[in-house]
């Protein structure tokens, strides 16, 4: 993946965060109160939210790290899309997909984790 392949995924991450958050807070405030919803939706803008700005640094590295660049971004989709989806179409099976999303989130944390113990074991 090219660096700017890679910030284009980030900055389009981020701009359908903040996009989707208004949409849900006025669009479709109606329907994710039929729905009682609303904290789903909020939960997934906050997971798209917080992991945005990850994949922008990630982006910006010399060398992408793609495993946790992907990770973010499939994970991304499954928890924060399968929560979207959710909360307007109160399809309850959709919560299944919602944790193989977050496993995935979890995963590139970890390996960036691991990534830095790695690192400061070869320095020390």
């Amino acid at each position: 993946m090219s660096r700017r392949s890679a910030l284009f995924v980030a900055g389009l991450t981020g701009f359908l965060g903040i996009g989707l958050g208004a949409f849900g807070a006025h669009a479709l405030k109606g329907l994710l109160e039929i729905h009682h919803a609303r904290e789903i939706w909020n939960t997934a803008v906050l997971y798209h939210l917080v992991h945005a700005p990850v994949l922008l640094c990630l982006a910006r590295e010399q060398s992408i790290p793609r495993i946790p660049f992907f990770c973010f971004v499939f994970g991304i989709l499954l928890f924060s899309g399968s929560l979207y989806l959710l909360a307007v179409t109160g399809i309850t099976w959709l919560g299944a997909v919602t944790p193989i999303g977050g496993l995935l989130l979890m995963v590139g944390w970890a390996w960036i984790a691991w990534n830095g113990f790695r690192s400061e074991s070869r320095v020390s």
